[in-house]
């Protein structure tokens, strides 16, 4: 259904898709990956021909992109990042807008448009204004306007960008729905979404496809294969770690340190080792904590390619950085930053100097200092007034011993 071959697109010196070729079939929904600036929106728009293709070619439906894109137009539907709708229009007068673009007759325009409305879970909101929708109800009016020509293909960039767990879920049971209509190409950053929708995944990495297949397959080949997640309580971990490196089929265990009591291991191989890490556990007397099988996910396939790392390479741990004590000294947790010692590491029972934490008092403020003269001492607080309650009358007022100092008296 899409042909890619020896497809390339550069701008000026910048080569955003390098040589790149790949085939979609009819009713294969194909997850399209790659962090950002790996040329995935760029192929999206060469694919859709909003963007000519410095080199290669593109074929959808048998139809040359370049040469016949009117033919490609009408097997294709597009749902760009960003979906470019008209605020101000109704749903519905945005979607028969959409049908007279591509010259359907009235009776048909009316006839789609309900049909996709429905598809989309839309048709009570067919009179509300677009501008008025949630995000989430925006990216469903956008895809009804891919599908309103009932596109034998569907290329779908980000269709859950900035929607909320529960929109994602439903855009994402939509998209299931269409695959069995239509051929799928969806670009997404969230992979447990690819894993769910998308038996197929190509990944990009600097304009080039790193990976091509079932996410299965590319877990299993380039995931760096599962390992078995050994955490228990072991004495010398040192002493552990060879004797577990001893183990027939083991092709390397790593450290990841000591939690409390327990010392963690994963122990890589090429087959499922927990019943022989158990026995030699049991023989050894070390106290079992976990004993779990591990797979690779997608998302640390998609790590490793991203960071150009190769299947044997350890990915960055995301987990508290623990020292290893010595025999005789307990374990100090080192992640606590002392903000009184220029944010250095310090152990979080190590005591804060007090003196060092005292806060210094406030400066004092001199607005003169700029002209280069010292502040001027404060002038003496002058006495407050004698209040004088006959003053607005032109008397002095009358003295403690005047007979007549009570005007409320008799007389």
């Amino acid at each position: 259904m899409i042909d890619a071959r020896d497809l390339t697109k550069t701008f000026g010196a910048h080569t955003a898709v390098d040589d790149i070729s790949f085939r979609l079939e009819q009713g294969e929904v194909v997850g399209f990956l790659g962090p950002n600036g790996a040329g995935k929106t760029t192929t999206m728009r060469m694919l859709t021909g909003y963007l000519p293709a410095t080199r290669g070619t593109i074929r959808v439906g048998g139809f040359d992109v370049l040469r016949e894109s009117m033919q490609v137009r009408r097997r294709l539907g597009y749902l760009p990042e960003n979906v470019p709708l008209y605020r101000e229009y109704r749903v519905e007068e945005m979607l028969l807008f959409q049908a007279r673009l591509h010259r359907m007759s009235k009776a048909d325009a009316k006839r789609r448009c309900g049909e996709v409305l429905e598809q989309v879970g839309l048709t009570d909101r067919r009179r509300s204004r677009i501008g008025d929708l949630s995000r989430g109800l925006r990216q469903r009016a956008g895809l009804a306007v891919a599908l309103l020509p009932n596109p034998d293909v569907l290329i779908l960039d980000e269709p859950t960008s900035g929607l909320d767990p529960i929109q994602r879920l439903e855009v994402r049971a939509l998209i299931r729905d269409l695959a069995a209509q239509h051929t799928v190409l969806l670009s997404s950053h969230i992979l447990a979404e690819v894993e769910a929708v998308c038996p197929r995944v190509i990944i990009l990495a600097e304009g080039r496809i790193a990976a091509d297949g079932t996410p299965e397959r590319l877990v299993s080949e380039l995931g760096g294969g599962g390992h078995v997640r050994f955490e228990a309580v072991v004495g010398d971990a040192a002493v552990a770690r060879e004797i577990l490196e001893s183990l027939p089929g083991v092709s390397r265990v790593e450290d990841d340190g000591r939690l409390g009591i327990h010392h963690q291991f994963d122990v890589y191989g090429s087959e499922d080792l927990r019943e022989d890490v158990g026995a030699l556990s049991a023989a050894k007397g070390w106290a079992i904590r976990e004993l779990s099988w591990r797979q690779p996910t997608l998302e640390q396939l998609f790590a490793r390619i991203a960071l150009g790392l190769d299947k044997e390479a350890q990915l960055p741990s995301d987990r508290p950085v623990v020292t290893a004590p010595a025999a005789d000294e307990p374990v100090k947790l080192v992640y606590n930053l002392d903000p009184f010692a220029g944010g250095a590491e310090r152990p979080l029972d190590a005591p804060v100097d007090a003196a060092a934490a005292k806060k210094p008092a406030a400066p004092t403020l001199n607005p003169f200092e700029n002209f280069g003269q010292s502040a001027p001492a404060a002038p003496p607080k002058p006495a407050g007034p004698t209040l004088n309650p006959f003053e607005n009358f032109g008397r002095p007022a009358p003295s403690e011993d005047d007979p007549n100092r009570d005007v409320g008296g008799e007389g």
